[in-house]
């Protein structure tokens, strides 16, 4: 498995080259890394600060982390925060965020480049977060004594760490200090491996995040103007498939408001979800020229970063993703503000969507004609719609905590002074 690895870590980079000519994430990918050993060098030259390092490998894993962050900057503010990203989809919206002294790219695995990024920053602690693995950097962590903390993680019967044939997989997680899991499934699979290093539930620190989303709510009056007292869908982080589903219903009902926020806002993605949805406009326009929208009933989310906040005008809230074979995005962010949420069938790898189902917080459907149904159902049953969303909000508050215990563990080990 070792050679496959680093097979992969070779031929990864080239294959993102050659992408990057017709691809624009690859693109992203390829030019984000050029120079980056020199614009760190020039980064931390000058750096007089002791550095917190944490490893996301998109936006959702950072946002996973930010509670932990945001919480470090109050305690420990004499620290240098770094936050590295895999994925371009997390580094170009989040490249700025004020949580972090310095955003970057993480260099490729390999010996070298891993050897070259710690004699760079230094740090004195490092987070990954949730399932991000990479051999040779958390390999020269533990060499260093570094303390190394994993964030939410999550692990399922179907990963090589749990297969005879996952021996190097199951040596990664001997370069932790602590992992900090998400359930009790988890910690079971990490007994039966007879897991030497230390680990414990703590819960997701998602639901601290939203938390902290929903308890900084700031009215956007172009949204609310375009809502005004209709029934509100709110389908986030929709692909094809969703808009497909969803189109219908919203060409038939004109009296119900319609926000979509497309996964992806590329031009063809945009105008795919313009010919899908009759009577839409799209936010930008919206913005501009708001006299153009009394006769549409769909608005088209063409800019990012809004989408956690769109969820408080929901009536009902759609995640896009479950007709892929990846899943579903975050149904927490619409749960926390007491919605009730409905998403495709694919969604096994979600813990909370699992939860919010069981408990009559969201609904799976398995098409179009299922998905009508079900927003039918929820808008003429007012009982049901108000108990599904309490649920939903109570689920999350339950939930709550992760971080105060990752916080306690730093403090009790003493792995940052103040």
């Amino acid at each position: 498995m070792r050679l496959l690895y680093r097979l992969f870590v070779w031929i990864y980079p080239k294959a993102a080259w050659l992408l990057s000519f017709y691809n624009p994430k690859a693109k992203l990918w390829v030019g984000g890394r050029k120079q980056q050993f020199r614009k760190l060098s020039m980064i931390f030259h000058t750096n007089q600060q002791p550095v917190v390092w944490m490893h996301c490998s998109s936006l959702g894993e950072f946002e996973q982390g930010k509670p932990i962050l945001e919480a470090l900057r109050l305690q420990y503010p004499q620290y240098f925060i770094l936050v590295s990203f895999f994925s371009p989809s997390g580094y170009e919206i989040r490249k700025n965020d004020p949580v972090a002294d310095h955003v970057c790219y993480l260099p490729m695995d390999r010996p070298y480049n891993a050897s070259r990024f710690l004699n760079i920053v230094q740090p004195s602690l490092v987070f990954f977060v949730k399932y991000e693995f990479w051999y040779y950097y958390l390999d020269e962590i533990r060499q260093r004594n570094i303390p190394l903390l994993l964030v939410s993680g999550i692990f399922r019967p179907d990963q090589p760490f749990f297969k005879w044939y996952g021996s190097f997989h199951r040596s990664m997680l001997q370069k932790f200090s602590h992992l900090f899991l998400q359930n009790k499934d988890s910690y079971e699979l990490l007994q039966q491996i007879e897991l030497t290093q230390d680990f414990s539930v703590a819960g997701d620190t998602r639901f601290d995040r939203v938390l902290q989303i929903a308890g900084r709510f700031e009215p956007l009056p172009l949204i609310d103007t375009f809502c005004g007292h209709h029934p509100v869908i709110v389908a986030g982080s929709t692909w094809t498939d969703d808009d497909e589903a969803l189109d219908h219903f919203a060409n038939t009902y004109s009296d119900i408001r319609f926000i979509i926020a497309p996964h992806d806002i590329d031009e063809d993605r945009l105008k795919e979800c313009e010919h899908l949805y009759q009577h839409s406009i799209r936010y930008s326009t919206l913005v501009s020229q708001p006299d153009t929208a009394p006769d549409k009933n769909v608005l088209i989310m063409d800019n990012m970063g809004m989408l956690s906040k769109l969820y408080h005008y929901a009536t009902i809230a759609y995640i896009g993703g479950g007709f892929g074979d990846d899943g579903i995005h975050n149904a927490l962010e619409a749960a926390v503000f007491g919605k009730p949420v409905i998403f495709g069938p694919v969604y096994d790898k979600y813990q909370e969507a699992i939860d919010l189902v069981d408990a009559g917080a969201a609904f799976s459907v398995e098409d179009a004609l299922e998905l009508e149904g079900q927003l039918k159902e929820l808008l003429s049953n007012q009982s049901l719609l108000k108990e599904s969303g309490t649920i939903a909000g109570a689920y999350v508050r339950k939930q709550a905590g992760a971080t105060e215990m990752i916080l306690q563990y730093i403090q009790a080990k003493r792995l940052l002074t103040n």
